[in-house]
């Protein structure tokens, strides 16, 4: 049997001009690369956040594989996720190490082709300071003390001194910012704090210069340059101070008075029953005929709280509104419970919130009662009742 030979030129010169393209189209998109695209192409977080890209196949031979990497081809952090197609990326709980580029490869039969995504991590700043203190240096020495912070975005760097308003004068260079003692005198002694604030945060760190010896010159020294103490304590603090001659110690407290129940023996400073008004900084200083020094301690008086009910006696007709607040004074945190004395439970329908308040919107008869609140913090509690009478 003969075998038909085919004319292509003239099958191809009798397909209509549509089909003629269909056909090219046809031939193109099977010989073609994937084309991909990432969304969004940049995205911000701050720490502790999740950020999601998608990658899309605009066109290409089916079927297109699709893989993520970093954009330094180094392997996905443990805290990333891929969907099951392979578009989806989740950076889940962000990590300042997360930030970067990120690249979706499409792969098919014809080649590949990438798209990038940028992923900008925001986090409050961390801070170093070297040497790390504390620093006991001689009379004259030149000292000078390094602040280095991260974050994003890039924080600003300041110094100041414990105690003190004044702006201190510093060196900023690359990054670090430097505090400076050509020649350190006896006053420099003291706590000195670096600040690094961004829009996310702002982080301290102290360092305490203590300035020893030379020319007889005092040198104060406390025993605590700071302390939290509890309502009603007795405290004492206790300053040191080395020179020859003798230093004469004194104590004295920062824009205010000493408490008048206070006592200065030895360079012991003892104050009797504290409250809270006498939270502040105390101030040593050391005197003799070659100069002075000061040493500086910041006291906080912690207190019990005191609850009081606002009404503490209510007379109300069913279907009204039982309003109660209770209000504390002490150190916050301050958290608040209310019980109903001589019941099981609260009243159905009983709202209360953590800033004291409890709210009945419609009582009944049955509510009557006596409700106690309970105002308690890190030191102790307190507790106020209010009396609530129901009439028909």
């Amino acid at each position: 049997m003969q075998q038909r030979k085919w004319d292509y030129s003239v099958l191809i010169m009798d397909l209509s001009p549509r089909v003629l393209i269909l056909c090219s189209l046809l031939y193109s998109v099977a010989g073609q690369a994937p084309v991909v695209s990432v969304v969004p192409g940049a995205a911000t977080v701050r720490q502790g956040e999740s950020s999601s890209f998608r990658c899309q196949v605009g066109s290409g031979a089916q079927p297109v594989q699709l893989e993520w990497k970093r954009a330094n081809n180094q392997p996905l952090p443990d805290n990333a996720k891929i969907g099951p197609d392979g578009s989806l990326l989740t950076i889940a709980n962000a990590r300042p190490g997360n930030q970067g580029q990120y690249r979706c490869v499409g792969i098919n039969s014809a080649g590949r082709s990438s798209a990038q995504a940028v992923l900008n991590v925001k986090y409050a700043p961390k801070v170093r300071v070297t040497p790390p203190g504390p620093l006991r240096v001689r009379i004259g020495e030149a000292v000078s003390v390094d602040c280095q912070a991260t974050g994003r975005p890039r924080p600003t760097l300041s110094w100041k001194r414990q105690g003190s308003t004044l702006q201190l004068v510093t060196k900023e260079t690359n990054d670090v910012n430097t505090i400076q003692w050509p020649a350190v005198r006896p006053e420099d002694s003291g706590v000195y704090t670096c600040q690094a604030e961004n829009n996310e945060g702002m982080t301290e760190v102290k360092v305490e210069i203590i300035v020893e010896g030379g020319l007889g010159a005092p040198v104060a020294t406390v025993s605590a340059t700071e302390m939290t103490v509890v309502e009603g304590h007795t405290v004492t603090m206790e300053c040191q101070a080395s020179g020859s001659p003798s230093p004469v110690i004194t104590w004295s407290k920062l824009r205010a008075p000493l408490p008048w129940k206070h006592t200065v023996a030895g360079g012991v400073l003892t104050l009797t029953s504290v409250g809270r008004q006498d939270s502040g900084q105390y101030i040593c200083n050391a005197t003799n005929i070659h100069g002075y020094s000061e040493a500086y301690t910041q006291m906080e008086v912690d207190s019990p709280p005191y609850a009081t009910c606002l009404p503490d006696q209510v007379r109300l007709q069913p279907g009204d509104a039982l309003r109660l607040q209770c209000l504390a004074h002490g150190s916050h945190p301050i958290q608040f419970t209310w019980t109903r004395l001589g019941r099981a439970g609260m009243p159905a329908g009983t709202e209360t919130t953590k800033d004291g308040r409890l709210l009945i919107a419609h009582v009944r008869q049955s509510d009557g009662g006596t409700y106690k609140c309970v105002a308690s913090n890190h030191i102790g509690s307190s507790e106020a009742v209010a009396k609530v009478t129901i009439k028909a």
